[in-house]
């Protein structure tokens, strides 16, 4: 039976003020790879390419780039970090001995993670909207966009800490796992030109249907479905909370 107090605001809160202890170097590290990404590929490399969907490539890079630092900004600190606080520094086992239970700690822990995600996704946005790639008012929905992708792959990233053995198995999750979602969501090229099994399996990516919907509304268009982008973001974070919760619990107290 999974039952989730209040009591994880404080878990969030107790994370938030360890942030601000190290946010420089967090600000370094969440926006150091988009950043290179957009400067290399947007204007390194769009400089030899035309226009791709009727925009110049790094508008065509950009709206994926912003929910993509979301996504391994949530990763990292529910993959690393929590597990770091749940075996090595024992921060996990210091809160459930007060009324905190194991499964408030979880539920702030992937809170936190899709806060950071989504600090991470607002500062790439900021950064987006300076270089003038910015095109629509509806681009102010942008955070909740990153807020949800950020929440996804918390849960995601919670539940193969569960399982996680050592730090050595994250390696695996991300260059298995994530790095092809990154690299095959259309973010980088348009899968409508692609062979018809990517395009299946790039369709069961979360961050596929994330894509879509910041590029429409970083561009001012309208998504071609967005009831089902947003669904394949809301309904599968639901079932990870869930899993990775009753997981870590069942990990933690034995």
């Amino acid at each position: 039976m999974i039952k989730v107090s209040s009591r994880w605001t404080k878990v969030w809160y107790r994370n938030y003020i360890s942030f601000l202890k190290f946010f420089y170097v967090n600000l370094v590290g969440n926006l150091g790879d988009p950043i290179l990404y957009l400067l290399a590929m947007g204007f390194g490399l769009g400089a030899f390419l035309g226009q791709i969907e009727g925009v110049s490539y790094v508008q065509f890079l950009a709206p994926g780039i912003i929910v993509s630092s979301a996504m391994f900004a949530a990763v990292y600190e529910c993959t690393f970090e929590s597990f770091l606080k749940m075996i090595h520094l024992k921060t996990y086992d210091a809160i459930i001995v007060t009324p905190v239970n194991i499964e408030d700690v979880v539920t702030g822990d992937i809170v936190w993670g899709a806060t950071k995600a989504m600090l991470s996704g607002i500062m790439m946005f900021v950064v987006i909207t300076v270089f003038g790639l910015i095109h629509s008012w509806w681009s102010l929905f942008i955070p909740l966009l990153i807020f949800l992708v950020g929440l996804h792959f918390a849960c995601f990233a919670m539940l193969i800490t569960a399982w996680a053995p050592n730090f050595d198995y994250f390696s695996y999750f991300l260059e298995l796992v994530i790095t092809p979602i990154f690299f095959f969501s259309g973010i980088f090229f348009p899968l409508s030109q692609s062979p018809g099994w990517l395009r299946a399996l790039s369709g069961t990516f979360p961050l596929t249907h994330a894509v879509e919907l910041s590029r429409a509304l970083v561009m001012g268009t309208v998504p071609q479905r967005p009831i089902t982008n947003i669904l394949f973001l809301i309904i599968p974070s639901i079932g990870l909370f869930y899993w990775s919760v009753w997981r870590m619990k069942k990990r933690m107290i034995k």
